[in-house]
């Protein structure tokens, strides 16, 4: 498994637990995936255009969303 995907399943899952309460009627794990998505979203925000790290995290917003 590749470092980027490991960082999407470990984000997801975070997620996971927070939602459980606050979600009725949608699918938790997609709940989790939108989250995971905007906190991919934050920490690309923050980091400089041309980087290795902006590029691992492009990696990791789209193994979130073949989850």
């Amino acid at each position: 498994m590749t470092q980027a995907k490991e960082k999407a399943i470990q984000l997801v899952n975070s997620f996971d637990e927070l939602g459980r309460d606050f979600t009725r009627g949608v699918s938790m794990n997609e709940f989790s995936k939108q989250c995971a998505l905007v906190a991919v979203d934050e920490v690309r925000d923050n980091l400089p255009l041309i980087s290795d790290i902006q590029q691992y995290w492009i990696e990791v917003k789209q193994e979130i969303e073949k989850l």
